[in-house]
């Protein structure tokens, strides 16, 4: 029985990154002599078991046989005569087809550290064409791995998959996790440029497909394509440090100006109804978490309005709010002011133009909330007009907060 630490550690540990997870790979056992050992049982589809000290998990070395379409349909077999490199081949990528032995010795049969050189992202075998999810964990790791390019060979195989309909097999709770981790990275525009080059954004995210090649005017938008911004305001959001709900809610965000007529192009008056309307089905679809479908229609809905903060009276801010549910939920309230500030900032040459706005409606906020709602319950004797008057009394830290009249 010999024992391999694989993949993702041995990748980043030769490209000086700081190892998050290990993955380990038995050759030469069956699940019996693991056991003995004390490992503990836990895979479903094919021998996995957990380090009765370090609880990692240790996989019996396997190979594989596609029986059906998407990425569950494989028969798994081990045995103590497969070899290590059985189960390397079977892998996604080269550069996450290394192993390292007890004995510190690297197993490189597919040129893994090669393409880790030349920064390139290239498929081991033709089996990976038999999983649709690696097209979304190559996509994933762009986002990762910003400098890497993609092996033409490769992308002319995750193209073939998706014309064949692959893609079209995953389940939207797979979809939905790899997407999200692959928001989380440093560069998550790169995971949307590959998934547009090998064709499955328009199978995933049509709507999101939809948005490049649209213009809009360019004294608001240098970069003037739509696809390009969105892109654009992912990075920023990124580079900030946004939370996942607040880059899903960009992603999103303006959607409905895919839908524009053309006879009205390269304006989009009024698309964020439809870009509310289409986060909505995307939503849906994906079945995402609900922190983040609430987050991105309210960003699609009302960043016009957030972005107007300067001008907006008293009376609008406070809808605003209300409408916001601001007062009960001002964590959310802030993330869309942060995703409207991506949104502003997400503009070529504009990166760095201030965004008053944020502060103003923070300021707002503040004010609202500062009025002591129980005070003026009990002022007020006639105990229906309750409402009206804490109505009344925000109003008025509103105006007193900006010396407005109305």
């Amino acid at each position: 029985m010999k024992i391999y630490c694989v993949g993702g550690a041995i990748r980043d540990e030769l490209l000086g990154l700081p190892i998050q997870d290990r993955d380990w790979v038995v050759v030469g056992a069956r699940p019996e002599d693991l056991i003995r050992e004390g490992y503990r049982p836990v895979g479903k589809d094919f021998p996995v078991f957990l380090h009765p000290k370090t609880q990692e998990e240790y996989a019996l070395a396997r190979t594989e046989r596609k029986t059906a379409p998407g990425y569950g349909g494989f028969v798994f077999h081990t045995d103590p005569s497969v070899r290590l490199e059985d189960d390397l081949i079977r892998r996604d990528l080269t550069i996450n087809a290394m192993a390292r032995g007890d004995d510190g010795v690297l197993v490189d049969p597919y040129g893994g550290q090669q393409d880790l050189a030349a920064r390139i992202f290239r498929h081991v075998s033709p089996a990976f064409a038999e999983d649709p999810v690696r097209i979304l964990r190559l996509a994933r790791f762009a986002a990762r791995f910003a400098d890497f390019r993609l092996a033409q060979e490769t992308l002319a195989l995750m193209q073939v998959m998706v014309e064949n309909g692959e893609v079209d097999a995953l389940v939207p709770e797979r979809v939905w996790q790899e997407l999200a981790r692959g928001l989380m990275e440093a560069r998550p525009s790169r995971m949307i440029e590959v998934l547009r080059e090998c064709g499955a954004l328009d199978r995933i995210l049509p709507e999101v497909h939809r948005l490049f090649g649209v213009p809009q005017p360019p004294a608001h938008h240098p970069e003037v394509d739509c696809g390009a911004h969105v892109l654009l305001t992912l990075d920023y959001a990124a580079a900030t440090g946004q939370p996942l709900e607040v880059r899903f809610a960009c992603l999103l965000h303006d959607l409905g100006k895919g839908t524009t007529p053309a006879d009205v192009l390269p304006h989009h008056y009024g698309h964020e109804e439809n870009s509310a309307l289409l986060a909505v089905e995307v939503c849906a679809r994906l079945k995402c978490p609900a922190d983040c479908r609430d987050l991105a229609l309210m960003v699609a809905r009302e960043h016009g309005v957030v972005h107007q903060a300067l001008e907006l009276r008293p009376k609008t801010m406070l809808k605003l709010i209300e409408r916001c549910d601001g007062l009960r939920r001002p964590e959310r309230f802030a993330s869309l002011l942060a995703a409207c500030e991506c949104d502003a900032r997400g503009r070529t040459g504009l990166e760095a133009r201030p965004y008053p706005q944020r502060a103003r409606l923070e300021q707002a906020l503040a004010a609202v909330r500062g009025v002591d709602a129980g005070a003026v319950a009990r002022s007020v004797a006639d105990k229906a007009r309750i409402p009206d008057a804490i109505h009344l009394a925000r109003l008025q830290a509103l105006k007193n907060c900006f010396g407005a009249e109305d």
